[in-house]
């Protein structure tokens, strides 16, 4: 599962979910736009950024996921914050956030950081740690989600499924939410037809976006086998395309397909030469 894809999908549809992570007001999102945001002149990508839209006052965030360990992970983020920052200039102050699976995932060295991890301008956020589903908020809940072993996601989720239902008054807020679970199990079960998972949960709200459909197209990419070469290929480039457009960078992109990086970059000037 494509956790990376997932989060940037998660963040940029509910940005609210984030707020909730972090503590704050899920209101505070209407102030915040959100996007993926490449350093220029570099190899750098910051997985998502938290621009405020309206005034001085709330600080950037800076957003990491990171679901495999990387004794790098600090070095190379403070690298990326520093170059935006200098590229950009915001006037507003900023703060960062590392969302982990589990503690144990978090294996950076902190010692030439520890001052911005004291002072709270980093926070890392452990979804193992965030308390039993039915507890927590629904947003929250649907991410925790994603770390879900196999055998009882789908019990989770219909959990889920029966507190959205039954709590969520607002019809479009519902449909959203119904869409969000399922989507994430679309990625945890990407050898399961659409038609098992339409038939596993009886939903019908928000088949028909793009948002669902692409998350379908892409579970579906990663459990695909193909019998001839030139098949395979093609679903490379197919998924190379799609986490192109996620905003993925070429690393990431490599790392996510076992491809090395000349590969996928020489995948990606192909897909550019044939458009």
């Amino acid at each position: 599962m494509k956790t990376d894809s997932i989060f940037f999908r998660l963040f940029q549809e509910f940005p609210s979910i984030f707020f909730e992570l972090i503590g704050e007001p899920p209101e505070e999102a209407d102030l915040y736009q959100f996007s993926s945001v490449e350093v220029k002149q570099t190899a750098f990508r910051i997985d998502g950024v938290f621009l405020p839209t309206q005034t001085e006052e709330n600080p950037v965030y800076f957003v990491e996921v990171q679901f495999q360990p990387d004794s790098e992970i600090y070095s190379r983020l403070f690298a990326e914050i520093c170059l935006y920052l200098r590229q950009n200039k915001p006037e507003n102050d900023w703060r960062a956030v590392v969302v982990y699976p589990t503690q144990s995932t978090d294996t950076g060295d902190i010692k030439h950081y520890r001052e911005f991890f004291s002072s709270q301008r980093v926070s890392r956020i452990y979804l193992d740690e965030l308390g039993e589903a039915t507890s927590l908020p629904i947003g929250i809940a649907s991410v925790k989600l994603v770390i879900e072993a196999e055998d009882t996601a789908i019990g989770q989720a219909r959990e889920l499924i029966d507190r959205v239902t039954q709590d969520v008054d607002d019809e479009i807020m519902q449909g959203q939410l119904l869409q969000l679970i399922e989507t994430i199990l679309v990625y945890k079960f990407p050898r399961m037809s659409r038609e098992e998972i339409e038939a596993m949960f009886s939903l019908t709200e928000g088949k028909q976006t793009r948002f669902y459909q692409d998350a379908f197209a892409e579970g579906k990419l990663e459990g695909r086998e193909e019998g001839r070469e030139e098949g395979k290929r093609e679903a490379t480039l197919n998924a190379v395309r799609q986490f192109l457009a996620l905003g993925l960078s070429l690393e990431q992109i490599a790392q996510g397909l076992s491809l090395n990086v000349e590969e996928v970059r020489q995948m990606a000037q192909q897909q550019s030469s044939n458009e």
